[in-house]
């Protein structure tokens, strides 16, 4: 089977880049696709000029000596879909969502969203994250994703810097240095200190 081609994973680029719009008739939905139908759905979205973000996470593999990259949903089942309601129905109309799942705390998942878009375009490998318990809250000081702040957690002797989107209670981690942290506040909200 052929591997296809890195996929358009937000659209427009900048939807993550600048905060919340305010103002705007726009929300974020969280669509729960049909099994395995997360691009399918990213491609309507495109094709319908849709705003949208499918995190992605790099899988590599190695068959008989060759070594294979391909991609895949970072939260299996989830799209995140920004529009009014006319862009919920039509997300709707394409037949691959099972359940629209309304946000409350827009600007929390935006923030959540916006972090792990960062964590994608850094290019560091990230690992899927379920329910992990809390850690040490920590600013990154050097490197690509220098300024963001999130949980540190350990595995064996590695140290991960841990993005969590409260709303799907999931997130993703990157392997970081001792050396490129510093400890930060961690934010008022609640749930910055304890998963739900």
């Amino acid at each position: 089977m052929p591997l296809l081609p890195p996929e358009v994973f937000v659209w427009p680029e900048e939807l993550l880049v600048q905060p919340l719009p305010a103002g705007e008739t726009g929300r974020w939905w969280a669509l729960h696709s049909r099994p395995r139908a997360e691009k399918t759905l990213a491609r309507h979205f495109l094709g319908r000029e849709l705003s949208f973000f499918l995190p992605l996470a790099k899988k590599r593999w190695r068959n008989r000596g060759r070594l294979f990259t391909s991609t895949s949903p970072l939260f299996p089942g989830y799209i995140f879909l920004w529009g009014d309601d006319e862009a919920r129905v039509s997300a709707l109309t394409t037949n691959q969502v099972a359940q629209c799942i309304r946000v409350e705390d827009q600007p929390q998942l935006h923030q959540d969203l916006a972090r792990i878009h960062q964590l994608m375009v850094s290019g560091e490998p990230l690992t899927p994250e379920e329910r992990i318990q809390p850690g040490d809250w920590v600013e990154i000081t050097t490197g690509p994703l220098q300024g963001l702040q999130g949980k540190i957690i350990r595995r064996g002797k590695h140290l991960r810097f841990f993005v969590e989107v409260h709303f799907l209670q999931r997130g993703a981690s990157v392997e970081i240095d001792g050396s490129m942290i510093r400890p930060a506040d961690a934010p008022s909200d609640s749930r910055s200190s304890s998963p739900k």
